[in-house]
């Protein structure tokens, strides 16, 4: 293997490979590009590869395993590599892609870096996600700055080569706090075989093959049908598709197989023959009544120890550590387990309600919360756009102890969305409204308490004569260009003294949570809208712009809203505040007289009324 030469800090890593390209001596065909400060063999590699179809839960898979090396006390960090090319997901339709997960630094992501951040407990960057898009951006650019130096670009060494240096740059920045990273799990999007992966399969084996023995372990994610018609299950399809990556150079070290029913020991020996995988490293991913238990799963099927003599990283293990961190996860088990004999009806009114994934965070953020309270949370998908009267908001919500209406983008649903808001306010039953959802609650106080019968947001009717909701014409200039207008990304919330909100976070006065959005409060009505009752507790630190409403406890007994979206920081073992102080009020109201429990008792606010709400 030829050399590697040396990386002076000051010079760009791929310009520092380039330049060997243009020797007068020869040039070489070897280009891998070394970031400052890595060190070959200190960093791990985990890549998780589907077949057979995509959609099997690829990021739960890798996500679970990572908690497990993470447990041991090891830095891990995930990436997500994507075939697309499309920068992000910011402009990515829900119902072909799910919900679009926002990171701490802006970036609009694919929904399974929400699975990694809530399974891992992490905040993650914009080096924690790749698409095809990103890296032929990057390649392209610098083929037009002359960055190349006249050779050829061709995918093979330069676009591979791109991809090996986003890897290792991860490598070494770890999850941002100037550490290496122990071990990096990349998952692949789509499936072995597809055209717009294939570079990825193929810059992963190059880096096995460079890095050397013991420093990638591949996993192969398949599935296994079990056709009604047949009643047994068969592993034709998953041995083919395994075929099809061990073509493209890459032997799997691990396989997992999902299944819709615990995988059978007569499949299992049929994928491991045909794998060239032992018995002891393959695993039945089969469905189960919650992801948070694969977890265990794993670490009982011994995966956890197989990774770590793959990877030869036994000696990094911190047993104290995993010690603790198994004790916190086997309480979270036990409550996730637990029978929950109390029953909490929640409506989601959302205009993507047919795709759960539409709303995964919000979905989860509910999960955590019901675990947490000891509750059943039956939840109720509303399409709001077939909502478009009082009564259809009535029989719609007919015995809905708590309302969440989501965020969104678009006119569709829009005036479904109000009325529930306003079946929720005058009933008295505990709201969050998110986003779009606190747009349309200013909108539907504006028209039915302050009497502004046409009061809307310019996003829906530019010629309102009562514009609540408008796009503030300095908000450009105020939060920066990324996102062009929109708001994106965690940002500082002010809360007022003694409000529901501050009163939920446990009495802090700021707080950091993540946006998305475009409108805002109309400021010339601030004012109005306060006086009539309305209180916005949460605000931008330096500028007018309102990010949390509520009303007060003489009004209603929980009743808020939020520009910014709680979901997207909700985690296992620490519950968003907001979407408990939601469930504890409905629970507390759906069972008046008795306990609540510790857990809800917590979030909720004294003197708040029992029932009703406030009337325009």
């Amino acid at each position: 293997m030829p050399s590697e030469p040396s990386v002076r800090p000051d010079d760009g890593a791929e310009e520092e490979f380039l330049a060997r390209f243009a020797r007068s001596d020869g040039p070489t065909e070897w280009y891998s590009p070394v970031p400052p400060g890595y060190r070959k063999g200190r960093t791990k590699f985990v890549a998780v590869i589907g077949t057979v179809m995509s959609g099997l839960g690829k990021g739960i898979f890798s996500s679970s395993l990572a908690k497990l090396i993470q447990d041991k006390g090891l830095l891990v960090t995930p990436l997500k590599m994507e075939g697309y090319l499309n920068i992000d997901s910011g402009t990515l339709n829900p119902y072909r892609h799910g919900e679009v997960f926002v990171l701490d630094d802006g970036l609009e992501t694919d929904m399974d870096l929400g699975t990694y951040e809530r399974i891992l407990d992490q905040d993650l960057s914009r080096r924690n996600y790749l698409t095809a898009g990103q890296i032929y951006t990057e390649v392209l650019e610098r083929e037009r700055r002359g960055g190349y130096l006249g050779r050829d670009v061709q995918m093979i060494p330069h676009v591979t080569g791109a991809v090996k240096l986003k890897l290792r740059e991860l490598a070494v920045n770890g999850i941002g706090d100037g550490r290496p990273a122990d071990v990096v799990f990349v998952e692949v999007g789509g499936t072995a075989g597809d055209y717009e992966n294939g570079f990825y399969i193929e810059a992963l084996r190059e880096l096995a093959f460079e890095e050397g023995p013991e420093s990638t372990c591949f996993v192969a994610l398949t599935y296994i049908l079990e056709p009604s018609i047949l009643g047994e299950q068969k592993s034709k399809a998953a041995q083919l598709g395994i075929k099809r990556l061990m073509e493209a150079g890459v032997q799997p070290q691990i396989v997992a197989c999902r299944a819709k029913n615990p995988v059978t020991t007569t499949v299992m020996e049929k994928i491991s023959m045909f794998s060239n995988v032992p018995m002891r490293r393959i695993f039945s991913m089969h469905d189960r009544e919650s992801i948070y238990t694969i977890p265990d799963a794993m670490r009982q099927g011994g995966l956890d120890r197989e990774i770590l003599s793959i990877l030869d990283l036994h000696d990094r293990v911190d047993q104290a550590n995993e010690d603790r961190a198994r004790v916190r996860w086997s309480e979270f088990s036990a409550r996730l387990a637990a029978p929950r004999p109390r029953r909490i009806t929640l409506a989601i009114t959302g205009k993507y309600a047919s795709l759960r994934d539409a709303y995964a965070s919000i979905d989860k953020a509910v999960e955590h919360c019901g675990i947490q309270l000891g509750a059943e949370v039956d939840v109720r998908w509303l399409e709001t756009s077939e909502i478009r009267s009082s009564r259809d908001a009535e029989v719609a919500l007919e015995g809905a102890q708590a309302i969440i209406v989501p965020g969104g983008f678009g006119t569709r649903g829009i005036e479904g969305k109000i009325l529930c808001v306003e079946h929720a306010r005058t009933r008295g039953i505990p709201f969050l409204g998110i986003c779009l959802g606190f747009q349309v609650a200013v909108i539907e106080f504006a028209r039915h308490v302050l009497g502004l019968e046409k009061a809307h947001s310019t996003e829906f009717d530019p010629r309102t004569p009562h514009p609540v909701i408008s796009e503030l014409p300095e908000q450009k200039k105020l939060e920066g260009i990324m996102g062009g207008t929109m708001r994106l990304g965690g940002q500082d919330v002010d809360l007022e003294p003694g409000s529901l909100v501050s009163f939920l976070y446990g009495g802090r006065s700021r707080v950091r949570e993540r946006f998305r959005h475009r409108y805002e409060v109309e400021p010339r009505f601030i004012e109005q809208i306060q006086a009539a009752g309305l209180r916005f507790t949460g605000r931008h630190p330096s500028q007018p712009i309102m990010q949390a409403f509520e009303l007060p406890a003489a009004m209603h007994p929980s009743f808020v809203g939020t520009q910014f979206h709680p979901e997207l920081t909700s985690r296992p073992l620490s519950p968003q505040p907001l979407f408990m102080g939601l469930l504890s009020a409905a629970l507390a109201q759906a069972n008046p007289g008795v306990d609540p429990g510790p857990a809800a008792r917590r979030f909720l606010r004294p003197h708040a009324v029992a029932v009703g709400g406030v009337r325009g």
